[in-house]
């Protein structure tokens, strides 16, 4: 699907760079509200509630990493063109 909003037409990026940054923009963003939300569970002694948000956080740590690696190996291929 082609984002004319955001994408190739209005910036100049790539559809699929422009998606990349946007996904560890948002996963990041995620682990980082996760930690507020695992901190407020801690602090009510929540074990189960905070667990989960840990868990969660995580995940979307791997997502991050993963969107940094796919991005990079564009970004090389794009230099390299």
């Amino acid at each position: 699907m082609t984002n004319t909003i955001n994408g190739d037409r209005n910036t100049g990026t790539s559809d699929d760079l422009y998606d990349l940054v946007s996904v560890l923009y948002h996963t990041l963003e995620g682990a980082a509200t996760y930690e507020i939300y695992y901190q407020d569970a801690e602090e009510n002694g929540d074990t189960e509630l905070s667990e989960f948000f840990r868990e969660i956080q995580q995940q979307e740590c791997q997502f991050a990493e993963r969107a940094k690696e796919l991005l990079a190996h564009r970004l090389a291929l794009t230099v390299r063109s």
